[in-house]
């Protein structure tokens, strides 16, 4: 793979040379331009697509042309041509992230806490974020995996195998040794039983070995494809994935597969943690970073306020905005703890807010009914929204709302932004600012 054109969350991208140098854009090789212009209109048309309007935007804009704006999805996207184009995470740090090798760190760390997110147990520090894209590193994770799978052994099973013997063993088959043994009163034409390595896990396995070791750029990973292709020497590759994933069932004697199967699903048959599909690539890798950043927060949330006693639940699931008929809609606030009698709603928003208090920073009034609606469901005054932090907020942190509407509560929505790269003290920060 060739070094991928690296670009960050909200950053904007043209394709025009006379914006080269310019700080505000970033520039973009014509034709590479034309291609990923293609690829975002293409999927703009397409109804089955709606998210890619939280992805990325065309404009228009007077002396510059189309400009592609990045929004919300972190990942890679690879064109038919080759040609990748790196979508790394916004995250704040005091200092410069040399070669965003922290930022990659981070974003690693915060899929991990993603309950879907296959790669789990993989080793952050082992992984050569400085050297690789996003891609490679994925590889990587995939191969650590087969590593610790052929260090604790390949599983064999049992498996039907169809011959012509000279000696009698299993179940004979009849038919096929009338036609195959006619002359040759000495076969038999057996099925039988054999302990072997060929079984569906090891050949979706093998399978992904080989196609990532078409895909890689990276001499490290190829070094370790070869090396762990040698212990799938008596393995044969998947003749049908569908078939063969349809057979795998992930049980104690299959643990070690576990976390391979949804990698091997992701690299066989161009899976990506995204809905987004279509002609003009052939890989694409995309993260919500909402849904990213929600589930990263409610997990360190649960170590920091779970450790001074607060019962802390992700995406609470007990009230309705309206209880007849039948309860409809629901509320499902990203974070709810509980401490004696006291209930405090937390929701989690990855957005730039900006400087400017006449805007109200940048906060929707959607998202502030919906911090209405919680607190009046949950009867509590109680409610936060968790921002990142970002170099325009940084030492803004007194910001909040009153709604004083003469009820027995009083709704406060306090705003706090989170230190994505330190977020364990961030948290504890917050913790004793509730108190």
């Amino acid at each position: 793979m060739n070094k991928p054109f690296e670009v960050q969350e909200f950053d904007s991208i043209v394709g025009n040379k006379e914006f080269e140098h310019n700080s505000k854009y970033k520039y973009m090789d014509e034709e590479a331009f034309a291609d990923l212009n293609k690829f975002v209109r293409e999927f703009t048309a397409n109804e089955d697509n709606a998210d890619v309007l939280d992805f990325m935007k065309v404009g228009l804009k007077r002396n510059v042309g189309d400009v592609i704006t990045i929004k919300n999805y972190v990942g890679l996207i690879q064109m038919k041509n080759g040609f990748q184009v790196q979508i790394l995470p916004k995250i704040y740090f005091d200092e410069t992230d040399e070669g965003n090798k922290r930022t990659k760190t981070i974003f690693l760390n915060m899929l991990k806490s993603m309950k879907d997110f296959p790669g789990k147990a993989f080793n952050t520090a082992s992984l050569k974020v400085d050297r690789m894209n996003l891609y490679e590193l994925f590889i990587n994770m995939y191969l650590q995996e087969v590593r610790k799978l052929v260090k604790h052994g390949l599983k064999s099973a049992y498996v039907v195998v169809e011959d012509n013997l000279n000696f009698y063993k299993g179940k004979l088959m009849v038919n096929q040794h009338i036609k195959a043994n006619l002359a040759h009163k000495e076969r038999f034409y057996m099925a039988h039983d054999e302990f072997l390595l060929d079984r569906p896990e090891n050949r979706i396995v093998k399978s992904t070995l080989l196609k990532l070791q078409g895909l890689t750029g990276s001499a490290e990973n190829s070094k370790e494809i070869r090396q762990a292709l040698l212990a799938f020497e008596l393995v044969e590759p998947s003749k049908n994935y569908d078939a063969d994933f349809a057979k795998i069932t992930i049980d104690r004697n299959t643990k070690d597969y576990e976390s391979l199967m949804p990698w091997s699903k992701v690299f066989l048959m161009n899976k990506s943690f995204s809905t987004f599909s279509g002609e003009t690539t052939s890989r694409a890798l995309l993260f919500p970073m909402e849904s990213v950043y929600e589930s990263y927060v409610a997990l360190k949330m649960k170590k920091v306020f779970g450790s001074d006693g607060w019962h802390v639940s992700s995406q609470d699931k007990g009230k309705h905005l309206f209880e007849e008929p039948n309860k409809k809609f629901k509320l499902r606030p990203d974070i709810v703890i509980k401490k004696d009698k006291r209930i405090i709603i937390l929701d989690t928003k990855w957005k730039k807010l900006i400087p400017d208090p006449r805007v109200n920073y940048g906060i929707s009034q959607a998202d502030m009914y919906q911090m209405y609606a919680y607190s009046k469901k949950y009867n509590t005054s109680e409610i936060w929204l968790l921002y990142p932090l970002n170099a325009d907020m940084k030492g803004k942190d007194n910001i909040y709302y009153l709604a004083n509407d003469e009820e027995s509560i009083v709704t406060r929505v306090n705003v706090f932004f989170v230190d994505v790269a330190n977020i364990e003290s961030s948290l504890l920060e917050l913790r004793n600012r509730i108190g």
